[in-house]
């Protein structure tokens, strides 16, 4: 059974830092893009960045230049390092990877549980 696990979340001041971590548990044959998203309270869940599996990234127009998305294959694991955070970053985030449990398997995604970043003005 994959499940994805997600920390680093927390109450921070605009401005500081945050970093996100969210690793794969079980048995895992191939991660391919991963990604994380956000979802602030009546609104709909959007993509914050992406990272393939060559490492090409992707971001939100709202976050480039102070978050950087980056993995490590070995861990089958995903961060987020968040900077000059805002307010408008409280959000609930989630990380998705789109990956292969077994080599016969065909692709599936997978989310985590979600963790509250909330950043105080």
């Amino acid at each position: 059974q994959v499940q994805l696990v997600e920390s680093g979340g927390g109450l921070v001041q605009a401005g500081g830092s945050l970093r996100l971590s969210c690793a794969a548990s079980g048995t895992v044959f191939r991660i391919y893009a991963m990604g994380w998203y956000r979802q602030a309270p009546g609104k709909q869940r959007e993509l914050v960045a992406t990272i393939t599996l060559g490492g090409s990234t992707t971001y939100a127009d709202s976050v480039k230049g102070r978050f950087t998305i980056s993995r490590d294959n070995a861990k089958n694991a995903v961060y987020l390092q968040m900077n000059s955070l805002k307010s408008e970053d409280t959000a609930v985030y989630y990380c998705k990877f789109r990956l292969r449990v077994r080599w016969v398997d065909s692709e599936s995604d997978y989310w985590g549980q979600g963790t509250q970043v909330t950043v105080s003005s």
